[in-house]
């Protein structure tokens, strides 16, 4: 088998180098400001199922965006080519763009001001070292444990491994130039059980900057596998309503909702749940959810954001009160309001954990469901009406009675939020959003 090419990428210096290209170019054809981002990534991904590799793929991607202003009029452009010709096509392209559009007020680079100085040292970049051969061992023993840890897995959909590094370099006419390097590694796998003519899907991932940072690949498989395994013999559930448990990787989902909503692009068009709602308590008095930008190997750790001004730790919710707004500086001018740094998203959400683990949390909801799959997209950012498909467990005297499925569970997210009963010590310290499980009070189960 052909060995893995080696994982060079562009140095910063490199791409700094072009990056100062574009800027040139843009100034020549007369934009008043512009701004530019190249980044250059590779990496494999392979997948082996019933013990046969199904794909192995090695990825090389390059991509240059370039931003334009002519005043208040803004245009921009992309390529892949980053010889002298292919920016030189792109500027070209992002000028006439906006020389075609009409002038928004809002329209510019962030404040000058805003730019990031400081850039602590995140510990993002961790090569690993693994050929081809081992990769496939290591999905294979993924596999194997999925198999082996109960009679009754008769199918895989694979395992898979897959790890990636790149770099970028963002420079903009104020005078701005920052550049990051960062790597992504992860192992997964997914299989099927089956009794009589029921069959059960479920899998289980494991997914960290450095190698070493991610779980055995036969752990992962034999959770895989005994997560699929429980949920043979599912049933379905009559109307009612009672608590609801999600376990941290669906929680996350929760908390991705409250971030849409405080997000600009929705606050300025009025499309929240949460407009208005800056200063009260939109959460029970158990929540705080702090943005931390500078974690060491964080997931979404960043020193700038996507127009270079400076992230910064920040509080969002306290004892359930909404603190502030997550907004680049086209959505703050839209606000009258002021980028807060966060032009490309929220910098790894804190979720402060509560006190029990999950099998804590289980006892406390007594009696109850816990989500473990959803379906669908029923969420209406609007209004905050919430409903989902969803598989799960009921739980009875706090423990898991058994399995359930064909369930849509619906709520509104604004009073979901307000019924958080518990919050879990059970944290994944690898997410972007860093939470333990949550308990809501109670939410509609329908059949």
């Amino acid at each position: 088998m052909t060995a893995q090419p080696p994982a060079m990428l562009p140095s910063p210096s490199e791409l700094a180098d072009r990056v100062q290209q574009v800027l040139e170019r843009a100034r020549a054809f007369g934009a008043t400001a512009a701004e530019a981002s190249l980044s250059a990534s590779r990496g494999f991904s392979l997948s082996v199922r019933k013990s046969e590799i199904e794909s192995l793929e090695f990825q090389q991607d390059r991509d240059l965006g370039v931003t334009v202003y002519f005043g208040q009029r803004k245009g921009n452009a992309s390529t892949g080519d980053f010889s002298d010709r292919g920016i030189a096509e792109a500027v070209r392209a992002a000028c006439d763009i906006a020389q075609a559009t009409g002038e928004d007020p809002c329209n510019g680079l962030a404040d000058p001001e805003r730019m990031a100085r400081e850039f602590p040292e995140l510990d993002l970049d961790h090569p690993w070292d693994l050929s081809p051969e081992q990769a496939i061992e290591l999905a294979k023993s993924c596999e194997a444990a999925a198999f082996a840890a109960d009679a009754r897995i008769s199918q895989s959909e694979g395992a898979s491994v897959a790890s990636h590094r790149g770099v970028s370099v963002y420079a903009n006419s104020h005078g701005f130039i920052g550049h990051r390097h960062g790597s992504q590694h992860s192992i997964s796998c997914a299989v099927v059980a089956g009794e009589d003519e029921e069959m059960q899907r479920d899998y289980w991932y494991s997914g960290a900057r450095r190698p070493s940072d991610l779980l055995p690949a036969e752990a992962i498989g034999r959770r895989a596998g005994e997560r699929a395994a429980a949920r043979v013999g599912s049933r379905k559930l009559t109307t009612r309503q009672a608590p609801v448990l999600f376990p941290p990787e669906l929680a996350r989902g929760l908390w991705g909702h409250f971030i849409g909503a405080i997000s600009g692009g929705s606050l300025y068009r009025k499309a929240s749940f949460l407009l208005d709602k800056l200063g009260q308590p939109v959460f029970s008095p158990l929540v705080r959810l702090e943005q931390q930008p500078h974690l060491r190997r964080g997931s979404a750790s960043a020193a700038w954001d996507s127009e270079g001004v400076a992230t910064q730790p920040r509080v969002l919710v306290d004892d359930g009160v909404l603190q502030g707004w997550l907004l680049g500086s086209y959505s703050a001018r839209k606000l009258g309001l002021q980028s807060t740094g966060n032009a490309g998203g929220v910098y790894n959400l804190i979720v402060r954990p509560g006190d029990k683990d999950f099998r804590g949390l289980v006892r406390e909801m007594h009696e109850g469901l816990i989500v473990t799959e959803l379906l669908g997209h029923g969420v209406n950012g609007v209004t905050g009406d919430y409903s989902r498909g969803a598989a799960g467990f009921w739980v009875e005297n706090g423990e898991i009675a058994y399995p359930v499925q064909e369930l849509t569970i619906a709520g509104n997210l604004l009073e979901m939020y307000r019924d958080i009963a518990a919050l879990g010590s059970d944290v994944d310290l690898l997410a972007g959003t860093r939470s333990g499980s949550v308990l809501l009070k109670k939410m509609t189960i329908a059949a």
